[in-house]
């Protein structure tokens, strides 16, 4: 036997599943083509590493679109408390901050990776810089892989590749395929938390724009769908930035001029409350034209297209805009419209929705119900959360309980 445990993908799940079981004396083999561990966690939160959300049980099953009642009993083994505890243990200090996300108080990832590196090597897991190319499974049991043109034995394998997203750092979608190949089924993916591709051409006339404390709401036809006050940034092709990203993981099914965003450029103030400064601005630039008297209210890269989608003349003067103009003025400012065309590609998207079917996983061991031996941890399975340390805890809450049962 070359091993007790065998680990695919040296990601964050892969990672703290590898430093359990060789805590726990098991011979622990992680295999991973990069050779080194940890890329996407060293790049994630800008290169922060949004480690996990110091938020309350319910608060976390909020946020998990996808399938969250799988992850009660992972949560229940291996709270945000554990996730906490086990870096700072490691000697990375940690800090919460709004939305309570937490971060390691140097802002540095690196910390992040270094620690569980560290921890891989103190518990003696090795390394193996390979790409696993099959599963190997005899009568229903899974007994080891093949990688490199060799095989190799073992009493259990976590399968931990992660997703799609960010091929670059060995996210490249070849766990789906390890998966299938021992029949699992491997539900419709698709990007999440990633950037959209907006219909209208003035979104590339803002390129660099970034909006803060703005509300961004999105909605499923009439139904209104998320909401939330925050961060976003006008690109080429349409918006980014965090309260996109959020909003893009409540997308569940891309058609056609289905969905719309809206976003409230003004929202501490009601509709009244900003009629009466539009007409304090106007009051104090009584001969200016329409275009030149919003220098105070907008940035400058937004006051064309505001004015173009106002249908008043630019170069009307303020003090013949009527009351009904200015009104419908109020509500575009409040109101302002995006048409969502698309997805940006996977390969931008921070996270991967879709993966391994649930009904095919054992919720409380994270074992296959269909392979046994063959478990599953992190973003191959069919879970996705919402920005804000919530996907890394869905990775470390499975990696633990399949380290637990392997």
């Amino acid at each position: 036997m070359d091993a007790d445990v065998i680990i695919i993908g040296g990601g964050a799940a892969g990672a703290l599943a590898g430093v359990y079981c060789g805590q726990w004396g098991k011979k622990t083999l992680i295999f991973e083509p990069n050779g080194k561990i940890g890329k996407k966690l060293a790049i994630t939160g800008k290169g922060r590493c949004n480690v996990t959300n110091n938020c309350s049980d319910d608060e976390l099953m909020k946020n998990i679109p996808v399938n969250p009642r799988f992850l009660y009993s992972a949560f229940s083994q291996y709270s945000v408390t554990d996730v906490m505890d086990f870096f700072e243990n490691c000697g990375v200090p940690l800090k919460t901050e709004r939305g309570n996300r937490v971060f390691p108080q140097s802002d540095k990832a690196a910390d992040i990776v270094n620690a569980l590196e560290r921890e891989l090597k103190n518990s003696g897991v090795k390394i193996i810089k390979q790409k696993v190319t099959k599963i190997i499974v005899e009568d229903g049991v899974c007994t080891g892989v093949e990688a490199g043109g060799k095989k190799y034995s073992a009493y259990s394998v976590l399968l931990a590749t992660g997703g799609k997203s960010y091929p670059v750092t060995g996210s490249t979608g070849d766990g789906y395929s390890l998966a299938k190949a021992v029949g699992h089924t491997v539900t419709d993916l698709q990007p999440s938390l990633v950037p959209i591709v907006c219909e209208e051409k003035y979104c590339g006339d803002m390129m660099g724009l970034s909006l803060k404390n703005v509300t961004l709401s999105l909605f499923d036809k009439d139904k209104k769908i998320y909401s939330e006050l925050g961060e976003m940034l006008f690109t080429h092709f349409g918006v980014s930035g965090p309260l996109v990203l959020s909003a893009s993981s409540h997308i569940r099914k891309m058609e056609q001029g289905r969905y719309k965003m809206y976003i409230d450029l003004k929202p501490g103030l009601t509709h009244e409350q900003l009629d009466t400064r539009i007409q304090r601005d106007f009051s104090e630039n009584i001969n200016k034209i329409f275009g030149n008297s919003l220098s105070k209210l907008l940035p400058t890269k937004l006051v064309p297209v505001a004015v173009r989608l106002s249908g008043i003349e630019g170069e009307r003067k303020v003090n013949q805009i009527t009351r009904e103009e200015r009104l419908e003025f109020v509500n575009l400012l409040k109101k302002f419209p995006l048409t969502v065309k698309s997805f940006c590609p996977i390969e931008e998207a921070i996270i991967t929705s879709g993966g391994i079917n649930v009904k095919e996983i054992n919720p409380k061991t994270m074992e296959s119900k269909l392979v046994q031996g063959l478990f599953f941890a992190g973003e191959i399975i069919d879970v996705d959360a919402y920005t804000g340390g919530f996907n890394l805890q869905i990775a470390f809450s499975t990696a633990y309980c399949a380290a637990l049962n392997m």
